[in-house]
């Protein structure tokens, strides 16, 4: 069974997870534990279909959380490591984080003078660290560039200077997005050219290199990543972390949907029941063109064909196309690359329903509905 025969016995639209590819994902980043000795978590932020879960942790370590309530996901769905991040928390994040989290990183000396004394009276031995911004990266869109001028994540070297860091046991940084080890590479040099002092202080045991390594995409320098997590854990006796959320479902999902209507304004537009804005946000963010499975644009002359959303919004486009035919009314088109920061961040915006939620093998007669949606869960996150 390949995706068009799985879209063929599911409703419309529908996000749909490829288990054998999220697996053969899974099965490259464990290559990168067992080779180095460092642990891979999982960005929820970036994939927490928590159906898949089960598959997804025989190969990873844990998960890393951004919030109590991704927290609380990674505790009842996931076994392993739990790692916690927030650009702050609150005195109560971090009361509820306490039976979740094993390790929480802070993102301000402010913030480990408020909960230093807090984290001591753990029940068993938490973990703290802190975020720092090496102040280099060379991520090219500043709404994805963690090191950009005046971000609020992470410490700047200067901003340590004298502080007080008994207690703390590791760092923490983030520089990267869809970016291979060569960015990486860059990312270390700064940080031992700033931070160097504290990598070699005893009671820092850990490194966290943050998300954004491609290292599922095919072209990925896996040698080179291994090479750099080696001498960062061989030069300062440190324990490594990677946190993907993108790696781990890239090239896995599909957002499957049906031509509602065709209208012409200067080029044929078709009306979509999904939509960029409710369902596939970083379409308009980042922004990209999701390939249509299927669609030959080989053909330069061929009739440019607009795919646009169900929303209001002016601009619910998905993007130009040039396909070897024009669309019709009641044509299902697929949307590649759509696992992930698709469900974690999709919304309601008009009262538009969520895709439904499914799984397919490609070995198997049918795929697996996991859940639909309707107009309670519209509803229930209102008043």
């Amino acid at each position: 069974m390949d995706i068009r025969q799985a879209i063929e016995q599911l409703p419309s639209p529908c996000y749909v997870v490829d288990l054998s590819k999220l697996e053969a994902n899974c099965q490259r980043l464990a290559q990168v534990q067992e080779r180095t000795g460092a642990k891979v978590l999982l960005a929820m932020k970036g994939f927490a279909m928590h159906a898949t879960f089960p598959l997804v942790s025989q190969y990873l370590s844990g998960v890393c959380a951004s919030s109590v309530h991704e927290a609380q996901l990674g505790n009842d769905y996931f076994p392993g490591e739990l790692h916690a991040y927030a650009p702050a928390f609150s005195d109560q994040n971090f009361i509820d984080l306490f039976s979740l989290a094993d390790h929480i990183t802070l993102n301000s000396i402010a913030q480990w003078q408020r909960f230093q004394a807090l984290s001591k009276t753990h029940p068993n031995e938490l973990i703290v660290g802190l975020r720092v911004n090496p102040e280099y990266s060379e991520v090219e869109v500043d709404l994805y560039n963690p090191c950009a001028p005046g971000s609020r994540l992470g410490i700047r070297a200067e901003s340590l200077s004298g502080a007080e860091l008994e207690g703390l046991t590791g760092l923490h940084f983030h520089t990267l997005c869809e970016q291979d080890s060569k960015a990486l590479a860059g990312t270390l040099e700064a940080l031992e050219s700033r931070f160097g002092t504290i990598l070699n202080r005893q009671d820092i045991a850990w490194l966290n290199m943050g998300g954004g390594h491609h290292i599922t995409r095919e072209d990925y320098d896996l040698d080179h990543l291994c090479a750099l997590i080696d001498h960062m854990q061989s030069t300062y006796q440190v324990q490594v972390y990677l946190e993907p959320g993108e790696a781990v479902a890239l090239n896995t999902g599909y957002l499957s949907c049906t031509v509602l209507d065709m209208i012409e304004n200067t080029l044929p537009i078709a009306i979509l029941d999904t939509s960029a804005t409710a369902h596939m946000p970083d379409v308009l963010e980042m922004p990209y063109r999701p390939q249509v499975i299927g669609w030959d644009e080989a053909n330069a002359d061929a009739t440019t064909v607009r795919l646009g959303g169900l929303t209001c919004l002016a601009g619910d486009v998905v993007g130009d196309y040039k396909p070897d035919h024009i669309p019709e009314i009641g044509d299902r088109l697929v949307f590649a690359d759509m696992a992930h920061y698709t469900m974690v961040k999709n919304s309601t915006f008009n009262g538009v329903p969520l895709p439904a939620i499914a799984t397919f093998h490609p070995d198997d007669s049918a795929p697996t509905l996991v859940r639909e949606f309707g107009y309670a869960d519209y509803r229930d996150r209102l008043s």
